[in-house]
């Protein structure tokens, strides 16, 4: 498979030889989709919570007699039945969202990704990216000058100033080879990798 690589100013310069194993695998979109949706749901916490009917704050007293009113027998105001009641079934705070994906799953639907993106030409290889200051306007000005807005930059070397430079822009985002995950990869309009981190990535999914 071959990539496309570009110089500063966003130009074709050339080709780049990549591994067809990870660059040139077929499509498998239900398993590009359990990849993501999987990632996601291991991201999520349990930070919602409700009360049961032994937590709600109310009287235990029985609200009137059991009979002789003419109404239904009740035990307790805190019943699910009743408004302000406890919950049948609450959200508990340590609330389990994991989905279970083993390894291979997940680096088949990596190299799935990438092949699509290659195929696409939303991919594109170049020697080395860096930056003489940790400035915001540098980052954003350099990846203008090569026709990109929306933009995964993965770097082998990720060091300070470009790290603090990418950090305030919504449309970017920086990320080591090790780092990029499913989601970032398929959210960004186009994914500029420098050859180094092309070499580890051959090396981390063949």
């Amino acid at each position: 498979m071959e990539l496309t690589l570009l110089n500063d100013a966003g130009q074709a310069a050339g080709k780049v030889q990549a591994t067809d194993v990870v660059f040139n695998r077929d499509y498998n979109e239900p398993l590009i989709h359990q990849v993501v949706v999987a990632y996601q749901a291991n991201a999520r916490i349990g930070s919602r919570a409700q009360k049961d009917r032994s937590e709600v704050n109310k009287s235990t007293r029985k609200p009137w007699r059991q009979k002789g009113t003419g109404r239904a027998r009740a035990g307790r105001a805190s019943s699910p039945l009743w408004r302000g009641g406890g919950k049948v079934f609450p959200n508990s705070p340590d609330e389990n969202f994991s989905h279970k994906l083993n390894k291979k799953m997940y680096r088949a639907g990596v190299r799935s990704i990438l092949s699509q993106l290659a195929r696409e030409g939303r991919l594109a290889i170049v020697e080395k990216f860096e930056i003489e200051a940790p400035k915001t306007k540098l980052v954003a000005d350099k990846l203008r000058q090569m026709g990109m807005e929306s933009v995964l930059l993965i770097t082998d070397n990720l060091d300070e100033s470009l790290y603090l430079a990418s950090r305030n822009l919504q449309s970017i985002a920086v990320l080591e080879p090790e780092a990029a995950d499913p989601v970032s990869l398929v959210y960004f309009d186009k994914v500029l990798m420098t050859r180094a981190a092309l070499a580890r990535f051959e090396e981390m999914l063949s």
